[in-house]
């Protein structure tokens, strides 16, 4: 995954999650999958390189002793060997864990909000991650965690 600081969008549609929880409450719609892919992302003109903690259709938390402000925009390149053409994405650092704060069950880094251009975009995009976390989790840990059929072409690892 490549991460690349944008600019704000102007009034982006608001089609993904909110933020990680509210008054101690989960506020993700769908299931995250533990998934660590590498992502490589700019700061200050320095190439970084860390790695994905969870992914579901509507973010990502990446693991870093550097994370971005909360109100930071990203654009994302998501690259896997099983997704074959890159996913690009842009997204909003929702929250952050410093490193001061982390645990081991609550590592430092940044909760991503993915953004999407439109309801197509959108569905193009959960539709390749419902793939890459079936091969990731199999069918059956997918329907379990997201409480739908995995879809169809997927294999399991």
């Amino acid at each position: 995954m490549r991460v690349k600081l944008l600019p704000p969008a102007r009034n982006p549609p608001n089609l993904s999650l909110r933020g990680m929880v509210e008054g101690g409450r989960e506020r993700r719609e769908s299931g995250r999958a533990i998934v660590q892919l590498p992502i490589e992302y700019e700061r200050l003109n320095a190439l970084l390189s860390d790695y994905t903690h969870n992914i579901s259709r509507g973010g990502t938390f990446i693991r870093t002793d550097r994370p971005l402000g909360a109100g930071t925009v990203l654009s994302f390149t998501i690259r896997a060997p099983q997704l074959g053409d890159p996913i690009v994405l842009r997204g909003e650092v929702r929250w952050v864990v410093e490193p001061a704060q982390a645990r081991a069950d609550r590592p430092a880094g940044m909760g991503i909000e993915f953004q999407f251009d439109s309801p197509e975009h959108r569905a193009a995009v959960e539709g390749r991650l419902d793939r890459l976390m079936v091969d990731s989790l199999g069918p059956a840990a997918f329907e379990k965690l997201m409480g739908k059929p995995a879809p169809k072409g997927s294999e399991a690892p």
